[in-house]
């Protein structure tokens, strides 16, 4: 029994390995390209122990995904592989059609020959991790998104993911593919690479730099602890009926504005200024970017009616947790935001390249 899981190194699913290997003695076989968001730093507790199995590669090689398929014999395929970031998709569209498109598309149909060429199990899963972003922008009264709502895709990012869904819902009802998509809404917490709202504001507040908000700080995100993702993750893979989606959201809705101005507060409490200032007086607003959607909700009854899962922090629990990572770990973010952790990707990946 073992989960082949692509894109392990990054936020989502370094926080899986992390999540499943604490309650689970099944082993994961990780597959990163190690892009510059992919950080085996985010898996070094983790590296030495003999379930975890990490292969540097990309999910659009189909030989690396046959070799890896018929010598560990997965009982699933958890595909968190993707390029995420909104912004860098405006400048870049094309390194997201590359991972989110052609790579999806590439690794289900290495799944296919592989469920084919195993006689068709019945307890073999495809489980694909999207997000809320292919729904498009709500409008302030409108309820969230449900797993039925029309696709509207507003950034190459959510379009590329938008692309993966129907390729992942195609191969299902083309091929009789068992696969199950869930769209979660904002994740944060623990390994959150520091571009991301967030994790920016926590390293520029304490760096003493600006806290950059879009436009009038008023878009509206559903905000989740990536743990209680993670875990909803195990409850589709485990409960999930073939062919379904799965909405997965916090039930936190805040505008970017309010998170910020909760983060300030937060570290005014754990990490006050030397000069009695709050972190607030770093504020500082900017040109919003092409196309932001204004509003994210996610109606998650759904998973919790049918497979029993609710998310166990709210906002505040959370982002309290997340900061106080932070603040325990400043050799992480140093590393990160340094650059010197490619150099210890180097060396570590190395010595694993050797040792196989």
């Amino acid at each position: 029994m073992t989960l082949l899981v692509t894109g392990c190194a990054g936020f989502i699913g370094s926080n899986f390995v992390h999540t499943w290997l604490a309650g689970s003695d099944e082993p994961i076989v990780n597959v990163d390209k190690l892009t510059y968001a992919g950080n085996l730093s985010n898996l070094e507790s983790v590296l030495g122990d003999a379930r975890h199995t990490f292969v540097q590669g990309d999910i659009a090689e189909r030989a690396l995904l046959d070799k890896l398929l018929a010598l560990h014999l997965p009982r699933a395929i958890i595909n968190f592989a993707a390029e995420s970031h909104v912004d860098r998709s405006i400048h870049s569209p094309i390194d997201f059609l590359h991972t989110n498109v052609m790579g999806t598309f590439h690794l289900l149909e290495a799944a296919r020959d592989y469920w084919t060429a195993q006689g068709q199990p019945e307890g073999f899963r495809f489980l694909h991790i999207s997000t809320d972003e292919v729904f498009g922008s709500l409008g302030p009264q409108e309820p969230g998104f449900s797993e039925t709502h029309g696709y509207e895709p507003n950034s190459p990012y959510s379009a590329s993911k938008a692309s993966a869904d129907h390729l992942v819902r195609a191969w299902h009802h083309t091929y009789g593919l068992p696969v199950l998509t869930t769209n979660c809404s904002n994740n944060y917490g623990p390994y959150h690479f520091p571009e991301k709202l967030i994790p920016l504001v926590i390293h520029n507040a304490l760096s003493g730099k600006p806290l950059p908000i879009y436009g009038d700080g008023q878009q509206i995100r559903d905000w989740l602890y990536v743990k209680d993702h993670c875990l909803a993750i195990q409850c589709v893979l485990d409960k999930g009926l073939v062919g379904h989606t799965y909405n997965v959201g916090g039930n936190n809705e805040k505008t970017n504005l309010e998170v910020v101005e909760t983060i300030c507060a937060t570290l005014d409490r754990l990490r006050p200024l030397a000069s009695g200032r709050s972190y607030r007086d770093q504020i500082t607003f900017v040109k919003d970017r092409p196309g932001h959607d204004r509003r994210y909700a996610i109606d998650a009854s759904k998973i919790q009616r049918e497979l029993g899962w609710t998310p166990q922090e709210s906002f505040e629990s959370g982002i309290a947790k997340t900061i106080a990572w932070y603040l325990d770990h400043p050799e992480w973010v140093a590393s990160i935001t340094s650059g010197a952790y490619r150099d210890w990707v180097e060396q570590q990946y190395t010595a694993k390249t050797g040792a196989a």
